[in-house]
């Protein structure tokens, strides 16, 4: 089932969103790879906030390649997820709501997404030239320095992705395995 979601994704929202629907997001979200997530957990551990406010908001696994001329944003696909797994749990606890991304996520991930009720989404991995045709506009709002991996401020409308874990824990990747295996 196809579902429209506009940011931010409340805990009402997530809660009708199950394993397996497509779901277009219009709306902020935020990029955020490997190294920001490690500097957000690492200052955040040394009392210093986190450089976005995380409460009901999607974190984009995405490094995007620089635009070209006359346009928002370059490629824009995303990374593997279990990259950023290890500083997960605590951005989940701390009130973000939203992740997307591409392939399977850690038991520690999951088990704190069930206790937030939060969500995961999967994006078309290869396909960031058409994603990037869903970003309106796109910001550098921290970590400059960390260039395609600095956190972006991303405007999107109708940003197409798959629910791949639902705040039950049902995972998308599980479900269709079991499938192939009664085939």
């Amino acid at each position: 089932m196809e579902k429209r979601i506009t940011t931010p994704i409340t805990k009402d929202k997530i809660k009708d969103l199950h394993a397996g629907d497509s779901v277009l997001i219009t709306g902020v979200i935020y990029t955020a790879r490997d190294a920001a997530h490690e500097r957000m957990v690492k200052n955040f551990n040394n009392g210093e906030p986190f450089p976005i406010d995380l409460k009901d908001n999607t974190i984009y696994y995405a490094g995007p390649c620089p635009a070209k001329p006359g346009e928002v944003i370059g490629s824009c696909g995303p990374t593997t997820a279990g990259r950023m797994d290890a500083n997960t749990p605590l951005l989940l606890d701390n009130g973000l709501s939203c992740m997307i991304g591409k392939g399977a996520r850690s038991k520690e991930v999951v088990d704190a997404m069930k206790r937030n009720k939060c969500v995961y989404l999967g994006a078309i991995g290869g396909a960031g030239a058409l994603i990037a045709g869903a970003i309106k506009k796109a910001d550098v709002v921290a970590y400059d320095d960390l260039g395609t991996e600095a956190i972006r401020r991303l405007e999107v409308e109708d940003f197409p992705a798959v629910v791949l874990i639902d705040c039950e824990g049902n995972d998308l990747y599980e479900i269709g395995q079991a499938k192939y295996r009664e085939i």
